[in-house]
């Protein structure tokens, strides 16, 4: 069963969210506040968290980013209130899966919930070889990025964006395309998070300048590498 922290400060909503989720057998777990879902995260084993942004004591963002220091691959979605673009861009920089906005259906929660998990959880055999990326070494099945004795954790997201990369290197990987695969929707919000997670992937391959990943404009992105 998977096992799911929802942090929401409004009890009404997170008792309701709690409720649906276990008639969907999942495992939910309530926390009320910050302090409070990080106390939980830190004496408990979870598979996802579903972080609502203006939280009292901590909010979301900062709740977010303790945990992905804790554990890089966690899955997390933000639940906000916000729609503004600066928002959402942060809650992707501090490592967030997914986000949904307030008010929601269930069924879309559910939706989102269901498409992450099949992502981390799913088989991955086909993943299971390793890509030569210069002076680095790219694990997809177990998220690791290689450079010598140095090894780097990679978010999922992270993970799957370098895969389609390496799967397409010296090729151009079309936009649309990095976004219905990974993201399952190619809207705006979403593509400008994939382009903070080419940024965070160009910082973790600075080291070896033979390595770029272009921007090509109108259609997508092309790892050159030899």
């Amino acid at each position: 069963m998977v096992k799911i922290l929802l942090a929401e400060d409004d009890h009404n909503l997170g008792s309701l969210l709690c409720e649906y989720l276990k008639a969907k057998n999942y495992d939910a777990k309530l926390a009320t506040d910050g302090i409070e879902a990080w106390e939980m995260f830190s004496n408990g084993d979870y598979d996802l968290c579903l972080l609502d942004i203006m939280m009292p004591r901590i909010d979301g963002i900062t709740l977010a980013r303790r945990i992905r220091e804790t554990d890089n691959s966690m899955p997390v979605i933000f639940l906000t209130a916000k729609n503004l673009e600066k928002d959402i861009l942060e809650g992707f920089s501090a490592g967030a899966d997914d986000y949904i906005t307030k008010p929601f259906s269930m069924e879309e929660l559910l939706y989102r919930i269901e498409a992450i998990m099949r992502r981390t959880r799913g088989s991955r055999t086909t993943e299971a070889e390793i890509y030569e990326i210069g002076i680095y070494r790219f694990h997809p099945l177990t998220q690791i990025l290689e450079k010598g004795d140095i090894s780097h954790k990679l978010t999922t997201k992270e993970s799957e964006l370098l895969r389609l990369l390496c799967s397409h290197k010296n090729e151009i990987l079309e936009r649309n395309y990095a976004l219905k695969k990974i993201w399952t929707d190619d809207n705006y919000f979403n593509a400008r998070s994939m382009d903070v997670y080419i940024t965070k992937l160009r910082k973790y391959l600075k080291e070896d300048s033979s390595i770029t990943i272009l921007n090509v404009h109108g259609k997508g992105y092309k790892l050159i590498s030899k």
